[in-house]
């Protein structure tokens, strides 16, 4: 599995700056506490932490409620709400792709 964290600036609909990423890489199987291990370990290697919240799909999480996700998550943890967010979701999935591309 591969990982990508995407730190950007966005308002509602588009993204307005990305300010790095992050990303990290497993051969462990998908489980929850695996995916959301890999996912913190992306957002810790960010080169700088967040100041807003950790956002992710639900999916990313097999549905889990965002509570029990975000107590892997500092400053906090949220589903997307907004479009800037999907936008942001997007671009960490097209990143972690083309590493997991590059790892192979």
């Amino acid at each position: 599995m591969v990982a990508a964290a995407v730190h950007a600036r966005i308002d509602s609909t588009r993204i307005r700056s990305v300010e790095g990423m992050g990303f990290a890489a497993a051969r462990e199987g998908p489980t929850l506490d695996a995916t959301v291990a890999l996912a913190a370990e992306a957002v810790g290697n960010l080169p700088e932490p967040p100041a807003g919240p950790v956002v992710a799909e639900g999916g990313e999480f097999y549905e889990e409620p965002a509570e029990r996700v975000g107590l892997s998550f500092r400053p906090e943890f949220k589903y997307v709400e907004s479009i800037g967010e999907r936008e942001t979701v997007q671009a960490a999935h097209h990143a972690a792709y083309a590493a997991r591309d590059l790892l192979l």
